[in-house]
């Protein structure tokens, strides 16, 4: 059940007076609150609405910390738009209407009111007189934004939803992690909303009233970021705005193997040796809780578990022996009854309790191996500084990537060096933890390129590329919600989910071998996926027709990592994400959105997984474009429903007309790879109109005449559509209609 809303009764904020406008913001005074309201054009096609007392707004000068905090949340300071300002002088109304081009923000003085429009369309209107509402006591400023929703509002983002991908009808608390919640919402209608804020925000999206949607923020300064344009473009303009991406390399493009809980390395490194023997493709093991190395009791380095790693040398050469690398769980603290915590404690550099200003204890959990531990206070400099800086000796040493959640539940009371506590912690501490570590593991590359496996969900978590995905059942239904949780965080920016391809911690008995293989090959063409080391859900525990099935998706799975770390490098530069929502997708097709757990992977390519027992499958191409069946090279006209066979060596999936799909080589891990030959081959879907998204893509495609003259693919086989002809020449290669 959705958590009863406390929204606070607020005073509205009802009339205001203009000020003054220069090329990028425009400034009102709200009479009798004392109130300055700000508008600033930050980009094209984005508003930031910001509220506060003259005095805070017009204030430059941040503090070091309170730059920092900033910077936590936006990649992008200062305003690169520019407004044009007329006024509205109308009977009814009147106002200001600051333009951007065809994007236009109104505002209503009396009373007052936002509306928001592409063209002449209005796509996001405020309710006349309860738009934005302020209430103040001695420690404390509430404000409430509120917007009207009309029946073609869905509404997408706002973090991790194993359900529907329209969050209508939600009531999310940020800093409560269960609720899985991220600060953007966006419409498909075309609008976006964000709260710059590290502070707790309360998001009714028509929980309370199905025809408003309110935001209600407890911070200093109201800070809001109103975006315009189709969803891709919203992506494109809120991580830009908040931070993309950082690079992963080649090697976690492949298969992972998660390690058994309480399995001993010896026997993980069998298990890799077996799919070595079996051709089965693998790159990394992901070892399991708890921690195989932390801080020394008595000295402020790192040590590994003896009982688990007697010799680091000796295990990292073994793992090179075999071509996979080590993901390993780490955490931010120390362990309690140790000289570290007591010195720590001493030094100020562990979480505080407010009662006796002694460290707060955390109880064991299974990372620490049941121990009680102290948190490092990260919010210090010193502190975070020495965490990353011994990470970074375990990456020198061969590591290929941490493992660490921290969604420790830090209550109230407790207290960080800068001050920060209650809600502020909550949301600052997981972020900073995966900052130190991605510092760490992308060391002085540039551009910056390692990856962090974590769950943890917090305000620019869009900025790391590998999200874990959850624990699910070992059913049918626990493939949709792994699947559906992709596809929301998807909409809410974050560029890669991977998947478990299913659980150690849920019974197995009802994962057949028909449901592994549609698991294994929806988690093929995705950003990845992992297997589970218990003996009852690796590929060794089905028969041999199971096994060479799995031998022929991971075949799959190797030729596409030039096309899905293509996508990743995209999202670098674009924001957007791997699995690609319909809503994201055809916003403009509202049949297209009702097939929810159908999703583009890139660009390129329609995948419709199979969700339920049977080899029949409906499947919508959605409408605008042509669709090319990977299986059969029929082609298909856009907003059509067709009902497909698919064996279980088969899934449907459909290739863009105009667009092209590079694939790699078979191989058993990423150390096959050529580099100077990443390529094997290239399917085209019609005539190529757009330029392949693929890994260091040097492939360009330019229209002539009704041709398509590519460079770029000296050597490689090119399946072209059916009544399309290739001709080579040189580097160029000529495709144009067969006569």
């Amino acid at each position: 059940m959705p958590p009863k809303s406390d929204f606070a009764h607020v005073t509205q904020l009802t009339t205001l007076n203009f000020i003054t406008a220069k090329s990028t913001r425009a400034e009102f005074a709200l009479e009798d609150s004392g109130l300055l309201l700000q508008i600033e054009a930050h980009a094209p096609g984005v508003y930031r609405v910001r509220c506060a007392p003259a005095e805070s707004l017009h204030n430059d000068k941040l503090s070091a910390r309170e730059r920092a905090r900033s910077e936590m949340l936006l990649a992008r300071q200062e305003p690169i738009g520019e407004l044009a300002v007329c006024s509205i002088l109308e009977p009814a109304q009147s106002g200001w209407r600051l333009e951007q081009g065809d994007i236009a923000l109104e505002v209503i003085c009396s009373p007052l009111q936002f509306a928001l429009y592409r063209g002449d369309e209005c796509v996001l209107r405020t309710p006349p007189g309860a738009a934005l509402g302020c209430k103040q006591t001695d420690d404390t400023v509430t404000w409430q934004f509120t917007a009207e929703l009309d029946g073609d509002d869905a509404l997408h983002g706002m973090g991790e939803s194993g359900g529907e991908l329209d969050r209508r009808g939600s009531l999310l608390v940020s800093d409560i992690a269960a609720q899985r919640s991220l600060p953007l919402v966006w419409s498909t209608k075309g609008w976006g909303l964000y709260v710059n804020s590290l502070q707790r925000v309360e998001h009714d999206l028509g929980h309370d009233h199905a025809d408003l949607y309110r935001v209600q923020v407890q911070d200093a300064i109201f800070d809001l970021f109103i975006f315009a344009g189709e969803p891709v473009e919203i992506l494109n303009q809120y991580t830009a705005l908040t931070g993309r991406a950082g690079q992963p390399g080649l090697w976690p493009m492949g298969v992972w193997l998660d390690q058994a809980p309480g399995q001993s390395t010896d026997d993980t490194l069998r298990l890799v040796q077996e799919f070595r023997d079996k051709q089965w493709g693998l790159d990394v093991v992901r070892l399991a809780a708890p921690a195989v190395y932390g801080f020394q009791p008595d000295k402020a380095t790192f040590e590994w578990a003896s009982d688990r790693v007697p010799d680091s040398r000796e295990l990292f050469a073994r793992f090179e022996d075999l071509n996979v690398q080590m993901a390993a769980p780490s955490f931010p603290g120390v362990l309690c009854g140790t000289h570290m915590f007591a010195e720590w404690e001493d030094r100020g550099w562990l979480l505080i309790n407010d009662d006796d200003a002694n460290a707060h204890t955390f109880p064991g959990n299974e990372v620490t191996g049941g121990q009680d531990f102290g948190l490092l206070d990260l919010t210090n400099k010193d502190v975070y500084k020495l965490w990353s800086e011994r990470q970074r000796q375990l990456f020198d040493e061969g590591l290929g990537a941490p493992v660490c959640d921290a969604p420790f539940h830090i209550p109230d009371g407790i207290t960080a060096r800068g001050g920060e506590s209650g809600s502020l912690l909550r949301t600052v501490y997981p972020l900073l933890v995966r900052q130190a570590l991605f510092d760490a593991s992308a060391g002085h590359k540039t551009p910056q390129e390692g990856v962090v496996c974590s769950s943890d969900l917090f305000p620019a978590v869009q900025r790391f590329a590998w999200q874990t995905g959850p624990q699910v059942t070992n059913d049918w239904a626990g493939l949709e919600y792994t699947l559906r949780t992709a596809l929301s965080l998807a909409d809410s920016g974050v560029a890669v989910q991977t998947h478990k391809l299913g659980s150690a911690a849920h019974s197995t008995a009802s994962m057949t071998p028909e449901l592994y293989i549609r698991w294994l090959a929806m988690g093929v063409f995705s950003g990845n996926f992992s297997f589970q080391g218990i003996p009852a859900l690796l590929p060794s525990a089905f028969d041999d027709a199971t096994q060479e099935l799995v031998q022929h998706w991971l075949q799959w799975r190797y030729r596409l990592i030039p096309y899905v770390l293509g996508i990743i490098e995209d999202a670098v530069r674009t924001g957007l994400p791997v699995q690609r929502s319909m809503a994201l997708a055809f916003p403009a097709d509202p049949v297209a959105q009702v097939w929810d757990t159908q999703y583009l992977l890139g660009p390129a390519l329609l995948v419709a997984p199979v969700l339920k027992p049977g080899n029949q499958v409906q499947v919508y191409l959605p409408e605008g474009d042509a669709w090319w069946d990977l299986n059969t090279g029929w082609r298909y006209e856009g907003g059509t429903t067709w009902t497909v066979e698919v064996g279980l060596d088969t899934l449907p999936i459909f290739g863009r007309e105009g667009h092209m799909l590079s694939l790699g080589p078979t191989a058993q891990h990423t150390g096959d790879f050529n580099s100077a030959r990443i390529l094997d081959e290239v399917w085209m879907f019609g005539m190529p109109e757009h330029s392949p998204v693929v890994m260091r893509n040097k492939i360009r495609v330019m229209q002539m005449q009704g041709s398509s003259y590519i460079k770029g693919l000296e050597g490689l086989r090119i399946l072209p559509a059916e009544g399309l002809e290739v001709k080579r020449r040189g580097a160029e290669v000529r495709i144009s209609r067969a006569r």
